[in-house]
């Protein structure tokens, strides 16, 4: 099959050539998926597209209309992609669900870890020759609350690494993990709860409508004032404007992501030479107690193997006529 890879970086390529072994035919663009490069896809039968791209309604109509009839997405999160509109198209989806788990859940305590120790400080006053520690002081994390929101495959990593720290852990998850609550600790309580009482809290639920904007004024308000949060799922699920008072006026402690509500024309592309115009994201950047990193929480060699084995694969199960088990059917709707 004919497969175009929109949003194509360089250090994923040799992955997902490892895992076609030549099977497919594949042509890499770096061109996001949109409503202008969507002519690109003339000729293909299957894309695969990343959670930057943007396939609404528009977009999906005009795949359709290009012979598009497959969308493999190399990412778990598909909240990108309206699947009312593919389904009633006819368009097959699929996303690749838990690829690492581990990756992303690391990801969020080397961001915790760096902002509690106040690591990247630490390291430009070294770097300056300067070895003072007057403005290096954090907090053990043993003996701490931690908010864990979300208690799927990565949220459960996140239990397990945070209880190997000595830590108490409150969770808030519609469907609570049994498992969870009897190996690793964990008390269930209502989302209230977990934003008073904890000392840390960290995002782990996928965008949805229902949870759109979830972390907004009054959730922040909750807090304590030394309160740590942490998101690596989706930047639109904190209420960035309420986030920034909130940081402005001192009410939380610091703020760690890899993610921004309006990555699209920023994130994934090298901006240094032009800047940028996102006045939002400067001032949250302006922030001594603030961490961003690019959306690079999946960037791990296992993780980046697993993905691409599991689009190769949603592509043979679509080409053989197979049930593909990680296609996104009605049931699924987000958008």
């Amino acid at each position: 099959m004919k497969l175009l890879v929109y949003s194509a970086k360089k250090f994923e390529i040799p992955f997902i050539r490892k895992a076609n072994d030549d099977r497919h035919s594949i042509t890499y663009t770096k061109d996001a998926l949109d409503s202008e490069t969507a002519f690109q896809a003339l000729g293909y039968k299957a894309i695969s597209i990343f959670s930057g791209d943007d396939a609404s309604g528009i977009v999906l109509e005009k795949l359709w209309d290009f012979g598009v009839r497959f969308i493999v997405i190399r990412s778990t999160g598909f909240n990108n992609i309206h699947i009312k509109p593919a389904y009633a198209l006819g368009l097959k989806v699929a996303n690749a669900p838990n690829y690492s788990s581990h990756a992303i859940a690391e990801h969020a305590v080397g961001l915790l870890l760096a902002l509690n120790r106040k690591l990247i400080l630490a390291d430009r006053q070294v770097h300056q020759y300067n070895f003072l520690l007057d403005d290096l002081m954090g907090q053990n994390l043993y003996g701490k609350t931690v908010g864990i929101i979300g208690t799927g495959n990565i949220g459960a990593v996140m239990v397990k690494i945070m209880n190997g720290f000595g830590c108490k852990i409150l969770a808030c998850d519609l469907e609570p993990n049994i498992n969870l609550v009897e190996l690793s600790n964990v008390t269930y309580a209502s989302l209230e709860a977990v934003c008073r009482k904890s000392d840390i809290i960290t995002l782990h639920i996928p965008l949805s409508y229902e949870n759109h904007q979830l972390i907004n004024k009054k959730r922040l308000g909750w807090m304590k004032k030394n309160t740590i949060l942490i998101n690596t799922s989706r930047g639109a699920i904190v209420e960035h404007k309420a986030l920034l008072q909130a940081l402005e006026e001192k009410r939380i402690g610091a703020y760690g992501a890899d993610v921004y509500e309006k990555e699209k024309g920023i994130f994934f592309k090298d901006n240094s030479g032009i800047g940028i115009k996102d006045g939002q994201l400067k001032k949250l950047l302006s922030f001594p107690n603030v961490l961003l990193t690019p959306h690079q929480a999946f960037v791990t060699e296992e993780a980046l193997e697993n993905i691409a084995q599991i689009t190769i694969q949603n592509l043979n199960e679509f080409e053989e006529g197979k049930t593909c088990k990680n296609e996104l059917g009605y049931e699924t709707l987000i958008l």
